[in-house]
């Protein structure tokens, strides 16, 4: 039965679509209760679900291009291969947090990304895909994404080329 796990199950099942900053997703749940633009820290506009997830999976070869959010995500590892997610925070540091099921390797099933820092995602190891869950809170809108364009990140974070180039587009 494990064999036929491989990433086109996944989106057959799950019944992915294309993401914008790459791979592939679903919409699992978006919670019905909202915050109040009065609740919410002032870079929101409006109200906002208290949650949003999602099902998000990366085929060898694809990665999750750097982005940023206006709310906490937390990515959740459920199969396949282990994932890195690379993270520039305020301080211009590049941290590596890698999620899956190797503890021994460092690797966690949870990783959370605070809001506002920049982010990626690529696949490691030698299998075909990653199938993860995303949860946002506050929830997701569209507007509160910001996909980063490779010259804003490279005039603000010199140092860390390589990685810029290789996961934006």
């Amino acid at each position: 039965m494990r064999s036929e796990r491989n990433a086109g199950y996944w989106i057959e099942k799950l019944n992915l679509a294309e993401h914008p900053e790459g791979g592939c997703f679903a919409p699992v749940f978006r919670a019905s209760e909202q915050i109040g633009r009065e609740g919410l820290p002032d870079r929101f506009t409006g109200n906002r679900p208290i949650v949003s997830s999602i099902y998000y999976l990366l085929e060898k070869g694809q990665f999750s291009a750097f982005h940023r959010l206006k709310s906490v995500e937390i990515w959740s590892f459920f199969e396949g291969d282990p994932l890195t997610i690379h993270v520039l925070d305020p301080l211009g540091d590049l941290i590596e947090k890698k999620l899956g099921p190797n503890f021994n390797k460092g690797e966690s099933f949870q990783v959370a990304i605070e809001a506002g820092n920049w982010f990626a995602a690529e696949q490691r190891g030698p299998g075909q895909f990653t199938l993860v869950g995303c949860t946002v809170a506050p929830g997701f809108e569209y507007e509160d994404v910001e996909i980063a364009g490779r010259a804003k990140l490279l005039a603000r974070y010199p140092q860390h080329q390589e990685i810029i180039e290789k996961l934006t587009r």
